[in-house]
């Protein structure tokens, strides 16, 4: 596996796993759809299920297989769900994600105060030029919630809950 330079990491990407909210996609069955993509394995360093609980799946010096153009200088983490019962984006996460993933952000940004957070679709191409990325813009629409609004606190550095 590639590794990088944790002094490298810009971002923390926040992914979903473009399941819907009922929908059990267990961590085995995450490991093999990204292996049958031809990865190693899953291409995040963080899974949070829907009840809480977080997995590692690669250390913080592997090079993740999460964002194209961002993986040498990124942390991945994916939650569980992202879609409703229809298939269309919508913010799934149950209380327990939304705590764990609090949780995680809050310790990785004292381990990398100067990386950003995002989600994965804020990553996408600038089309026309602005220097904001539109919805009309998303290559994606994941993580499914708009993480500036949902993590502005930590990103401010103001702390959180816990």
């Amino acid at each position: 596996m590639e590794t990088m330079n944790p002094a490298d990491i810009r971002y923390l990407i926040i992914h979903c796993s473009a399941t819907t909210s009922r929908q059990d996609y267990s961590l085995a069955r995450l490991e093999r759809d990204h292996q049958s993509r031809g990865f190693e394995s899953a291409g995040y360093h963080y899974y949070i299920r829907r009840d809480g609980a977080i997995y590692t799946l690669r250390q913080h010096h592997e090079v993740g297989a999460h964002c194209r153009g961002y993986n040498r200088c990124s942390l991945g983490i994916c939650y569980e769900g992202g879609l409703d019962e229809r298939r269309r984006p919508t913010d799934t996460r149950t209380v327990e994600q939304r705590w764990a993933l609090e949780h995680l952000l809050l310790m990785l940004r004292t381990l990398y105060p100067q990386a950003q957070i995002v989600g994965h679709r804020d990553l996408s191409p600038d089309l026309d030029g602005d220097g904001r990325i539109m919805p009309r813009e998303w290559i994606k629409a994941c993580p499914s919630f708009d993480v500036g609004t949902a993590y502005s606190y930590i990103i401010r550095g103001e702390g959180g809950v816990l």
